[in-house]
C-alpha cells in the first residue's frame, strides 16, 4: 500500500493549482486594472519586437499552427486512445479521451462566459478568433502533454522514455505559451490561465483515475508492461 505522503502532497498541489486558476479566473473577469496593465505593458513589448523580426514571426506561426495546434495535440491523444484501447486498456482510453473532451468544452465554457478581447493591432501579424480567456493552444497542450506523459508513466518502457516526454511536454507548453503571446493574439494571463486550468484538469484526472478506476479496471490493464 503506497504511503499517505504522495497522496497528502497531491491533493496540496492539486488544490494549489486549482485555487491559483479560480483567482485567476476572477482577476481577470473583474478587469482588475493592474494585471491588465501587466498584460498591455507586455503585450505591447513584444509585439514591437515582432513587427520588427518577420524571420521569427514566421517561425512561431509555424510552431504556433501546425507543431503546437490543438488539431495536432487532439490527434496525438486520438492516437493514444486508439492503442490503449488495442492493447486492452480500455478504461483508460476512455478516460484519456473524456479528459481531452472535458478540456475542449471547459475551455470553450470559459470563453464564452470571461468573453475578453483579444489584442488588437494597427499592423497586426497573426490573427485569431473566439474570445481571449483562457487560451485554447495553452490549455490543449497542457493537458494533452500532460495526458501523454501519464499514459507513459503507466504503461511506458523506463524513465529515459518518460524523461524525454517530460521535457517535451514542458518544452511545448512553455513554447506555444510564448508563441501566442509573441505573435500578439493573447494576453499574458490567457496563456497562464490556459496553462494553470490545464494543468488543474489534468492532476484531478489522474487522481480520480486512481482513485476510482484503476481498482475497477480489468485485470490486463493493471499488469506491468512486458520488456
Amino acid at each position: 500500500m503506497p504511503s499517505p505522503l504522495p497522496r497528502t502532497a497531491a491533493a496540496l498541489w492539486t488544490g494549489a493549482v486549482a485555487a491559483a486558476s479560480v483567482v485567476l479566473l476572477a482577476l481577470v473577469a473583474a478587469r482588475w486594472s493592474p494585471l491588465m496593465s501587466l498584460d498591455r505593458a507586455v503585450a505591447e513589448a513584444l509585439h514591437r519586437h515582432a513587427v520588427a523580426d518577420p524571420g521569427l514571426v514566421r517561425v512561431s506561426r509555424v510552431l504556433t499552427d501546425w507543431v503546437w495546434d490543438p488539431w495536432t495535440m487532439r490527434a496525438l491523444i486520438a492516437v493514444a486512445v486508439v492503442a490503449l484501447w488495442w492493447r486492452g486498456a480500455r478504461t483508460l482510453a476512455l478516460w484519456v479521451a473524456a479528459t481531452s473532451l472535458l478540456a475542449s468544452l471547459l475551455q470553450q465554457g470559459l470563453k464564452a462566459a470571461v468573453d475578453r478581447e483579444r489584442p488588437q493591432w494597427p499592423d497586426p501579424v497573426d490573427s485569431a478568433h473566439y474570445a481571449a480567456f483562457p487560451s485554447g493552444h495553452a490549455m490543449t497542450a497542457v493537458v494533452s502533454c500532460g495526458l501523454l506523459v501519464w499514459v507513459l508513466r503507466l504503461y511506458g518502457s523506463g524513465p529515459g522514455a518518460r524523461g524525454a516526454a517530460l521535457g517535451v511536454a514542458v518544452a511545448s507548453a512553455v513554447g506555444v505559451a510564448a508563441t501566442r503571446v509573441y505573435l500578439g493574439v493573447h494576453w499574458l494571463t490567457d496563456v497562464v490561465g490556459g496553462a494553470l486550468l490545464g494543468v488543474a484538469l489534468v492532476t484531478l484526472t489522474t487522481a480520480g483515475y486512481a482513485r476510482y478506476a484503476a481498482p475497477r479496471a480489468p485485470a490486463e490493464e493493471n499488469r506491468p508492461p512486458r520488456a
